[in-house]
């Protein structure tokens, strides 16, 4: 079964040099909006953000004169929720296919967010970067996000599969947090990919985080996060040590619920 696993991985790895081929709205998903944002604030996305901006092409148009966040947010919510859109329909359509040729759906849950004006200035300043809309679109990588939940891992790694499969899908990063776990226990699979979005004045790039977990990663994920953010208490490292104990023990379940499906030839 491992084996089995390292080999999706490295199927998904080799397509990073290939270009290779979702429906909310986003006011309605304001509070779970922000819940997402603070789970993928961590010092290594914004690494890869760096990392992918140094060989990145403008995906967007570019502007001369400085961000206003009150007249520009508008623009840009309309451009990444398009790719939104875009990347959705493409992971419910493949979920309905699955579902007609295996009687079952390898997709559970599809939640996206779009990162607020105010978190999109805070970190371009803190990387220090000058507050124009080219300057955030080739640097900024995950203003828009989707987190995709699956039933087994084997899962994840086959959606993501047919996903980059797609000619008009592009991954550009890849990020296998559950191959490699966090330190703190996080596991997750993270896809950084462009679509492409047509509009009335032509074709555009848009990128795009995908987020794909099992139900129970996402379990543990979202239930940390309630614990890890509340903002009146600390959390001692003695219960950092039991939030990773729990972290290892959602994952022993998981496998064990994959080798379950194996046996019965999901």
């Amino acid at each position: 079964m491992i084996q089995k696993m390292d080999e999706n991985v490295t199927n998904i790895e080799e397509t990073a040099d290939e270009k290779v081929n979702t429906d909310t709205t986003m006011n309605e998903k304001a509070v779970e909006a922000e819940h997402m944002e603070a789970e993928q604030a961590d010092p290594e996305v914004e690494q890869q953000d760096e990392e992918a901006g140094d060989s990145a092409a403008s995906y967007l148009p570019l502007a001369a004169d400085q961000l206003d966040l009150a007249k520009q947010y508008k623009q840009m919510m309309l451009i990444y929720e398009a790719g939104i859109r875009q990347l959705t329909t493409k992971l419910q359509i493949l979920n309905r296919e699955f579902e007609q040729s295996n009687d079952r759906n390898p997709i559970e849950n599809i939640k996206s967010r779009i990162k607020s004006a105010e978190s999109i200035a805070k970190k371009m300043e803190r990387k220090g970067l000058p507050m124009t809309l080219s300057c955030l679109t080739n640097n900024i990588f995950d203003i828009a996000g989707i987190r995709v939940i699956c039933p087994f891992i084997t899962d994840v790694y086959e959606v993501a599969r047919m996903l980059l499969s797609q000619t008009d899908v592009e991954l550009v990063q890849v990020k296998d947090y559950i191959r490699e776990p966090k330190e703190n226990g996080y596991r997750s699979l993270h896809l950084i990919v462009k679509i492409n979005v047509f509009f009335s004045d032509g074709m555009r790039q848009v990128p795009v985080e995908v987020q794909m977990r099992t139900i129970a990663m996402n379990f543990w994920a979202s239930t940390e996060h309630q614990l890890r953010y509340k903002k009146d208490k600390v959390i001692t490292p003695e219960m950092h040590a039991r939030l990773k104990k729990c972290a290892d023990i959602m994952a022993d379940a998981d496998y064990q619920m994959q080798k379950l499906a194996e046996e019965i030839h999901f």
